[in-house]
C-alpha cells in the first residue's frame, strides 16, 4: 500500500475552469439551435470585456497579469453573465454587467477566492434593477435571422436603429406570471400552457432543451469530480418537492415541478452557479442547506415575487448566510466528540 497523497491528476484553477467552460457547451449549442447565434456574439463580447478588465485591474493592483488572466476564472464569469442576460441585450448592457462582475464583485473584495458574492449574479441583479425593460427583452424561439439579432445588439453603435418588434417575446416564466396575475383574465395553468406559443412539452419551448444541455454538462462535471453531488441534488430535489406541493395545493395557479426545473435558470443555477466554490458553502451538510435554501427562495420569488425568475436573488441571499452555515456545519474532527453548536470544543 503506497503512502498518501493519493492524487492521480494534478488539479489547478485553469484546469477546473476549462472543464466548466466545456460543460457549458451543450447548453450553448441548444441555445444557438433554438434562438440563433446572438448568444455567441454576447459570449465573445463578454469574454473580451472580462479579459480586458481583469488585465487592467491586475496591472493597477501590481499583480502578475498573465498568471491570473490565463487561469480561466474571468472567462467563466463572463460566460455566466452572457448566458443569464438576454442574448439580444444591447452591447453596452453586457459590457456594464461584465465590468460590474469583474471590477466590483470580484476585485473590489480582493480578487479570485476572496469574493463573498457570486460575481455573475451580482451583475445580473444590478442590471435587472437598473434596466428592467432591457433585461426582459428575449428573442422569439426559432428566429434565426442573425442580421436582425446583430442589429438588436449593436443598434445605435453603427448608426443603426435598434428594432425589436419582430424578434422579442416573453419568456415562459414571465408569460405565466403576467397572465395569472392579471385580475381581468380568468386563466389557469392548463389553459396557458396549451395556448401560449412560448411553452413546450416540458417547460419553455426551446428552453427545455437548453436546460437539458446544462443538465448533461453538469452531470459531466460531477463525473469529473469538479463539483460534488450535494448542491445539484439538494437544489433539484428541493425545487421539485416544493413545486409539487404548491401544484397539489392549487394546480390551477402553480406550475408543476418539471416546468420549473426545465424553464429559466434552474439547471444553470444548480450545476454552474450555486456550485461556485468561493461564494458557496464548503462543508457537505452546508452545501445541502445552501442549495435547499436557494431553491426555496427562487421558487417563492417565481410564485409570489415581482421578478419572473429569482435565481440570482436567491443565490445572493444565501451567499450572505454562508459564513453562518459553514460555522454550524463543521464536521467532527476524527478522534474527538462532536463539537457543540458554534464549532468550538469545550
Amino acid at each position: 500500500m503506497t503512502s498518501s497523497p493519493h492524487i492521480l491528476q494534478p488539479a489547478s484553477v485553469q484546469r477546473v475552469m476549462l472543464k466548466v467552460l466545456v460543460a457549458l457547451t451543450p447548453g450553448i449549442a441548444a441555445y444557438v439551435w433554438f434562438f440563433g447565434a446572438a448568444i455567441l456574439v454576447q459570449l465573445a463580447l463578454a469574454s473580451v470585456t472580462a479579459l480586458a478588465a481583469e488585465a487592467l485591474i491586475l496591472r493597477l493592483r501590481h499583480k502578475p497579469v498573465l498568471l491570473f488572466v490565463t487561469d480561466g476564472s474571468a472567462l467563466v464569469t463572463a460566460w455566466l453573465v452572457a448566458l443569464t442576460f438576454p442574448p439580444i441585450a444591447p452591447w453596452w448592457l453586457t459590457v456594464c454587467g461584465v465590468l460590474t462582475a469583474i471590477v466590483v464583485a470580484k476585485h473590489l473584495y480582493g480578487g479570485l477566492g476572496q469574493n463573498p458574492f457570486n460575481p455573475a449574479m451580482v451583475a445580473f441583479c444590478t442590471m435587472i434593477v437598473a434596466f428592467p425593460q432591457l433585461m426582459s427583452q428575449w428573442p422569439h424561439v426559432e428566429f434565426h435571422s442573425f442580421s436582425v439579432q446583430f442589429n438588436a445588439i449593436f443598434g445605435g453603435l453603427f448608426g443603426l436603429q435598434r428594432q425589436l418588434d419582430a424578434i422579442v417575446m416573453a419568456t415562459p416564466l414571465d408569460a405565466l406570471r403576467t397572465v395569472l396575475r392579471d385580475p381581468e383574465q380568468v386563466a389557469t395553468i392548463a389553459g396557458i400552457l396549451g395556448e401560449h406559443a412560448t411553452f413546450g412539452n416540458i417547460g419553455g419551448r426551446g428552453w427545455e432543451w437548453v436546460a437539458a444541455g446544462y443538465l448533461v454538462g453538469g452531470l459531466w462535471l460531477i463525473q469529473q469530480r469538479i463539483i460534488t453531488w450535494h448542491i445539484p441534488v439538494a437544489f433539484i430535489a428541493t425545487l421539485a418537492i416544493v413545486a409539487t406541493a404548491f401544484n397539489m395545493i392549487n394546480p390551477q395557479h402553480f406550475a408543476s415541478a418539471h416546468f420549473h426545473l426545465f424553464t429559466g435558470g434552474a439547471m444553470l443555477g444548480a450545476f454552474f452557479i450555486a456550485t461556485d466554490p468561493v461564494s458557496g458553502a464548503t462543508t457537505p451538510l452546508g452545501k445541502l442547506i445552501f442549495a435547499a435554501g436557494a431553491a426555496l427562495i427562487m421558487l417563492i420569488i417565481r410564485n409570489f415575487g415581482a421578478y419572473p425568475d429569482g435565481m440570482a436573488f436567491a443565490i445572493l441571499l444565501m451567499n450572505l448566510l454562508v459564513p453562518l452555515i459553514d460555522m454550524h456545519t463543521q464536521p467532527r474532527v476524527f478522534g474527538h466528540k462532536s463539537p457543540p453548536r458554534g464549532g468550538k470544543e469545550p
